[in-house]
């Protein structure tokens, strides 16, 4: 076992079995130590690549949800100005309609003024005519 030289140096006698044992129990560590980091570097990979996924999905679901909504107010605006410029057609057209009508009957009222007038001074002139023979 240990023997001691004069330098106090540790010298180990080894038998071939002791070293294969040594050997492959570094080796076995060695192994379970990369599998241990392999393992955990490909779980941290896929939890990573998870998370990217799922933020890159939930960004894509907000857009198109934003982007779908925007439309639809968009569309109801449409829709509402349009309501509210048939509305104001309507009510001018039902304006013009109305002037016109009015403007039409001061024509006409104006028109028989001018007919009674007319009546009125051929009338007097008919009689000035009958009283001055």
């Amino acid at each position: 076992m240990p023997v001691f030289c004069a330098k106090e140096t540790l010298v180990l006698e080894l038998t071939a079995v002791e070293v294969v044992t040594v050997v492959v129990v570094v080796v076995v560590v060695l192994v379970v130590v990369i599998v241990v980091v392999v393992t955990v570097v490909v779980v941290v990979v896929v939890v990573v690549v998870v998370v990217v996924v799922v933020v890159v999905v939930v960004t894509v679901v907000v857009v198109i949800v934003v982007v779908i909504v925007l439309m639809v107010v968009v569309v109801v605006v449409v829709v509402v100005v349009e309501v509210v410029m048939a509305i104001v057609v309507v009510f001018v057209v039902v304006v013009a309609v109305v002037v016109m009508v009015i403007v039409l009957f001061l024509l006409l009222l104006l028109l028989l003024l001018v007919v009674v007038v007319v009546v009125v001074v051929v009338v007097l002139v008919v009689v000035a005519v009958v009283v001055v023979v």
